[in-house]
């Protein structure tokens, strides 16, 4: 039997919190499809290009599980919404202001701060489910960061052709100030307060329940794969075929629109009827190939369809990690649990891209997508053995049972 949403939270608080959940990711996503062209036409290296694509995952390894336990102990999840949009905000703004590189890595480096209030986000919508749907909000909630990245990154080489460079910087930073006005309307509901205060005891059992781990350190190969590649130096690699900015704005229609696609399916169809690891095995596998084959590649269509295929793998990979990093955490500790598995999986969009721009620097652009081939492989044999892992107890239970 179905158990139904609270009553309390109606459809538009819904409509209200995906608006806002765009507006957030707009602000932050408007310029990545052009950002590390745009650098490379500033004259960095791809080693500086690492390190700042790299910045926005440092950012979140620091702060994201001080944020999920602070916000576990205040109880409140909607004051980080708020200063996530105002940072985001800022940081865009902040790419029209100067064109020094090392300002540059600062204004990324607070994209990657507002990136870090993600937690609220994801708890806060939790909240307007029943426990029996978690699987689903995470699914509906990735669907709805997808398309507040897709349409802020849609038209964005577009725009440079026609508007310049600074263009999509404006676009992030007003969609920031849209989001603003927007939480006004964002409902949260008053946390029952008689529930005793997080304590270390309490996030150190967190942080050790066998799941989360495992998911968390999947994530962050799945991570450190696409900040290697579409949030990464793939747009590069587009451009050495010849592509056009606005063809960048192409890359990201066929990565994303799979990806969203993917993330709708994998809570609704894939996962009931395949199950969790064989699906999460089937996306590793998929973007693997199709990531380590990059550098074999030597016609922008052909790198179209193949980003299409990996963007539907990551799409399945991503939701599903996200779901099942809190089905097994109490609710009054989900927002620690979700800190930890954000601030582990953000290592791999700093050491992803940062490992790339040092293999790229030394070996040329191809040796950062070997390496994310690599990545993925080493992904496909853990979800293998975890995969198994349960299977094999099950089957020694069965046997002590008949012994008996």
């Amino acid at each position: 039997m179905r158990v139904e949403k609270p009553s309390t939270v109606t459809k538009i608080d819904h409509v209200i919190f995906v608006l806002v959940t765009v507006m957030y990711w707009f602000t932050i996503y408007s310029y990545v499809p052009i950002l590390t062209a745009y650098l490379d036409f500033l004259g960095a290296t791809y080693l500086f290009i690492g390190v700042v694509v790299g910045s926005y995952g440092l950012m979140q390894m620091v702060v994201r599980l001080p944020l999920g336990i602070y916000s576990d102990v205040i109880k409140r999840r909607r004051p980080f919404i708020i200063l996530g949009i105002v940072i985001g905000s800022i940081s865009s703004f902040g790419f029209i202001l100067t064109d020094q590189l090392g300002w540059l890595l600062v204004f990324r480096a607070m994209a990657g701060v507002s990136a870090a209030t993600w937690v609220a986000f994801t708890v806060l919508y939790a909240s307007y489910f029943s426990k029996e749907d978690i699987t689903k909000a995470m699914g509906w909630i990735s669907v709805t960061m997808v398309l507040g990245q897709l349409a802020s990154m849609i038209f964005s080489g577009v725009f440079v052709e026609w508007f310049g460079w600074l263009f999509p910087f404006w676009l992030g930073g007003f969609a920031g100030i849209v989001g603003l006005i927007l939480c006004l309307w964002l409902k949260e509901e008053k946390e029952n307060s008689t529930h005793e205060p997080i304590e270390v005891k309490d996030i150190v059992s967190i942080i050790k329940e066998p799941l989360l781990l495992k998911v968390t350190l999947l994530s962050v190969f799945a991570y450190a794969i696409i900040f290697i590649t579409i949030f990464g130096f793939t747009p590069n690699y587009a451009l050495e075929l010849g592509a056009t900015t606005a063809g960048l704005s192409y890359l990201v229609i066929v990565f994303i629109v799979p990806h969203a696609f993917a993330a709708i399916m994998v809570g609704k169809w894939l996962t009931p009827r395949f199950g969790k690891w064989p699906t999460l095995l089937v996306g590793f596998i998929v973007s693997a190939l199709f990531t380590g084959t990059i550098p074999l590649i030597h016609s922008f269509s052909v790198l179209l369809i193949t980003q299409a295929f990996n963007g539907f793998a990551l799409g399945l990979v991503m939701p599903l990690l996200l779901g099942m990093s809190i089905e097994s955490v109490d609710d009054q500790k989900r927002a620690t649990a979700m800190g930890f598995y954000q601030a582990v999986y953000a290592v791999g969009m700093f050491a992803g891209p940062f490992v790339a721009g040092i293999l790229n620097s030394m070996f040329g652009l191809s040796a950062g997508f070997y390496f994310g081939g690599v990545i993925g492989v080493v992904g496909v044999v853990l979800v293998i053995i975890w995969q198994r892992a349960p299977q094999s107890r099950k089957r020694s239970e069965e046997q002590r049972i008949a012994v008996k």
